[in-house]
């Protein structure tokens, strides 16, 4: 499932950072109504099946340290497997229509769950926030994280065992004959290098943001739109969109 969240400033106004992930992360898990499905998901050491897109800013400028919403609005999209988590969200945030932004107090002026598209066997799709792909390299008898590029095979085969390893995971099945074949024809391609400032978390990562073709089952397809392509899902990368 998918909601559209729309903020508004009641300075209309708003002064957003450039690294805005952990902001976006912490206002969803805020909003979970049910508070035991919340802790589990934020403790989980595995998948936590939800991702976010990148904030659409209506009529913003750039500014030296960040970006301006003249008007104060700004609207994201959240998506997960987890239908109750969604109904949830919904819950949370019309329980309460305010929202901390970084210390700015926005009212939540719209929540729309969004109709699913049409799940083929072959789209193509566009993402709405940076898709990353890491592996492990030894450097100097240290195993070091290295960010993959859209230029490398491995890329796209990490995607596709990234993505049957959250499904298996998330209908609890120990194996499945489902397949997938993740492609791009390198058009549209972007780095976005987005630093996390968290408590517990201080990193940088590197995602792309891209088009791609997903050529399989459907319903692996449709579970790729939900939970998100690649790692860092819930920190509000891989998010797509059909195109």
């Amino acid at each position: 499932m998918r909601l559209k969240v729309c903020l508004k400033s009641k300075k209309n106004r708003l002064k957003i950072p450039f690294n805005y992930n952990h902001i976006l992360s912490a206002i969803v898990y805020n909003k979970i109504y049910d508070l035991e499905l919340a802790q589990k998901i934020h403790s989980s050491q595995s998948y936590k099946f939800f991702t976010f897109s990148n904030l659409h800013i209506h009529k913003f400028r750039l500014l030296k340290d960040g970006l301006l919403s003249q008007n104060g609005v700004i609207d994201f999209l959240i998506s997960s497997p987890d239908d109750y988590l969604i109904k949830s969200l919904v819950e949370g945030f019309l329980d309460d229509l305010t929202v901390n932004f970084i210390g700015e107090e926005l009212l939540v002026q719209k929540v729309e769950l969004l109709a699913y598209p049409d799940f083929e066997e072959k789209v193509k799709v566009k993402t709405l926030s940076p898709v990353i792909v890491r592996i492990k390299k030894e450097v100097d008898g240290e195993l070091k994280t290295w960010d993959l590029a859209p230029s490398k095979e491995q890329f796209y085969t990490n995607l596709e065992n990234n993505l049957i390893s959250k499904y298996k995971e998330s209908n609890k099945l120990e194996e499945t004959d489902k397949k997938i074949t993740i492609s791009s024809e390198m058009r549209h391609v972007k780095s976005k290098r987005i630093f996390i400032d968290k408590r517990d978390q201080k990193t940088f990562h590197r995602g792309y943001l891209m088009d791609l073709v997903l050529e399989g089952d459907s319903d692996l397809i449709k579970f790729a739109y939900d939970s998100g392509l690649g790692e860092k899902n819930a920190l509000g990368f891989g998010m797509v969109k059909i195109i």
